[in-house]
């Protein structure tokens, strides 16, 4: 890609994402699982997206800059969800109830093409640092008797992931979106959130259940599966609490 990198815009454990003009470019770090792989992977999931008419980036291409895989992608203007929630705290309820329009907006579609959400989460069960290797059995077992389903579920949905104002609303990082049961989903997002903010976790899984007509106990049934395998992506300070929830199934 021939493009001239401004500003970093944000940055994460596998990427950052530069200022670039009209466009912004997200740069796979060197140290990333396969950032080649992964540059095309995002790209056809955003292309899929498109077609669905959902809020989120178009991708315009994908190739190397400095020698790392990346891909420029349409703006996603305006502060994150996550960033409203912080400075107006008078407006929660209303910013985690477009929040769950979002993910209901986005499980209203099939997860066609996408990989399975199941096989996703055995994968990662198989290769997390779990030191008992029965609990671990129990989870890849348990896992199984879970419904497969086949809805569209983003794998990253939190509000730090979305992006814009009120009505304009745009998701990024789609590269974990795969096929799958919307309470998986939810639940992961609850994973996602509940380090950062645990009050904020368990209010959006309730403002969820409540628009989406979801079951609580069904949200929570996945927390063992995607605890443990939140364990095989190593990330710090995580460990313990994770663990704590794959064994007892608990949320608190």
């Amino acid at each position: 890609m021939d493009l001239p990198l401004g500003p970093l815009l944000g940055s994460g454990k596998e990427a950052e994402v530069f200022d670039a003009g009209d466009l912004v470019v997200k740069l796979y770090r060197t140290t990333a699982t396969a950032p080649k792989r992964a540059a095309f992977r995002e790209a056809s999931i955003l292309a899929l997206i498109e077609a669905l008419g959902l809020p989120a980036p178009s991708a315009r291409a994908v190739g190397q800059i400095d020698g790392r895989w990346g891909i420029a992608m349409t703006r996603a203007g305006g502060p994150s969800l996550a960033d409203a929630i912080r400075c107006r705290p008078d407006r929660v309820s209303a910013c985690l109830e477009r929040m769950a329009r979002l993910q209901i907006e986005i499980h209203g579609h099939p997860g066609t093409h996408l990989g399975s959400m199941k096989a996703r989460l055995a994968v990662n069960i198989g290769r997390a640092p779990i030191p008992d290797e029965a609990l671990r059995r129990r989870l890849l077992d348990d896992l199984a008797e879970l419904p497969e389903g086949d809805r569209l579920c983003h794998g990253d949905f939190h509000p730090w992931n979305i992006l814009g104002p009120p009505g304009q609303e745009v998701v990024v990082d789609w590269l974990d979106a795969c096929a799958g049961d919307p309470a998986a989903d939810v639940c992961r997002s609850y994973v996602l959130i509940r380090p950062v903010a645990p009050e904020l976790a368990v209010a959006y899984v309730e403002t969820y259940i409540a628009a989406a007509g979801e079951s609580r106990d069904l949200v929570f049934a996945w927390l063992p599966f995607v605890a443990a395998a939140r364990l095989a992506e190593g990330v710090p300070g995580e460990a313990e609490r994770l663990m704590a929830m794959a064994a007892s199934g608990s949320p608190f």
